[in-house]
């Protein structure tokens, strides 16, 4: 089991480095220091659509990292979208509509590899691989699984084994740093485990990944309906969330029915007024201004009069990003293109390490021609 030590940092965002801590020959802990080349891996499902949260939480950070002169994964996790039940056709649609919003949003396929899950079969392969050396009792602790399994009756096995997916999805790169939200850190650290485990039983093969959790605003956009929860792509109530495809009309509407209090004046309280304050967040994200100059510029506007100024700010922002994914929509052929050639230069970077995880377990490492030969003709 890993402990967590927090350091903070200075360049992108107010964020935290998780490194882990394992025993050394002596059993004291000390921190395990990455000696492979930096690489930084991430993922997003093709499920519902892209909401304001997740631009403001993940993307506008993945666009900063993509200049950051590390080698960047962003990969459409399509495997993981596919432990509940789903719709094929709107899978597809899916897929191409959120590569086309990643691109609209600023991801620049020339500085990152943006990829499909499932076009690297070795994803699912060094799964399997690492489903055999965790145990039940490991995923059975992960809060997730609880929370999604709680209001189904039949639980599929693929959303018990998930986080072993997840995990590959990291490893399979030798990623060094995982951008992930606080809720997803339990998922990261079982990725660290199950490196230690496996360096530890087969000799030295991938780092140690460490998580890069940003603890801003960005990562506590709230429902518009409910303050108290996270904006959230799954959530039935679609005026609790601002797609960033939402038209002008549909955005005012959402804005204007968001939930604050009786209070008309706009101040910026996030424990005793969450709903106003997750207003002037947003507000804040979008503009670059503190909270503090928003509240100050508002003086003497209700609430009501608040949400129009920031209906304007919301749309007025996403038009460009709006305009562009029109237009991406209508280019299927490019989008296609986009995540083929994503797909083949992935493959590239994780053929070397899953060549290593066959030798080292005894399958021998005759995967290399074979394997690449099958993806480039398959794509």
């Amino acid at each position: 089991m890993f402990l967590i030590k927090f350091i903070k940092l200075a360049p992108l965002c107010q964020r935290a480095l998780c490194e882990p801590l394992v025993p050394d020959s002596t059993n004291n802990l000390k921190i395990v220091h990455n000696k492979y080349p930096k690489r930084i891996f991430s993922g997003i499902q093709p499920t519902g659509n892209i909401h304001l949260g997740n631009y403001l939480g993940a993307i506008k950070k993945w666009i900063q990292l993509q200049h950051s002169e590390k080698i960047v994964l962003w990969s459409i996790v399509d495997m993981h979208s596919i432990t509940l039940p789903h719709d094929p056709a709107t899978l597809k649609e899916n897929i191409l509509q959120v590569t086309a919003t990643l691109l609209a949003c600023g991801i620049d396929p020339e500085k990152s590899i943006l990829f499909q899950q499932s076009n690297v079969s070795m994803h699912a392969e060094l799964c399997w691989i690492l489903g055999c050396i965790t145990t039940m009792a490991r995923l059975g602790h992960l809060p997730q699984f609880k929370e999604k399994s709680e209001k189904l009756k039949n639980i599929p096995l693929g959303l018990y084994i998930y986080p072993v997916l997840q995990a590959a999805d990291i490893l399979l790169y030798r990623a060094t740093d995982v951008p992930v939200g606080q809720d997803q850190a339990q998922h990261i650290q079982l990725a660290q485990d199950l490196a230690y485990s496996f360096n530890k039983k087969f000799g030295d093969t991938f780092p140690v990944p460490r998580s890069l959790i940003c603890d801003d605003a960005s990562q506590r956009i709230k429902s518009l309906r409910d303050p108290l929860k996270k904006m959230s792509k799954s959530d039935k109530d679609h005026k609790s969330r601002l797609d960033l495809m939402d038209k002008p009309d549909i955005l005012l509407e959402k804005i204007k029915k968001a939930v604050t209090d009786c209070i008309s004046e706009i101040t910026y309280e996030p424990e005793t007024r969450p709903g106003v304050s997750n207003l002037i967040a947003i507000h804040s994200l979008l503009t670059g201004k503190s909270p503090e100059e928003i509240c100050s510029d508002a003086q003497g506007l209700d609430t009501g009069k608040y949400k129009l100024v920031l209906a304007d700010v919301v749309i007025e922002k996403l038009k460009p990003i709006q305009e562009e994914m029109s237009r991406l929509l209508k280019e299927q052929l490019y989008l296609e293109e986009v995540l083929k050639v994503g797909s083949c230069k992935a493959t590239e970077l994780a053929i070397d390490c899953y060549s290593d995880v066959r030798d080292k377990i005894g399958f021998g490492r005759n995967v290399s021609e074979k394997t690449v030969h099958t993806v480039v003709h398959k794509l």
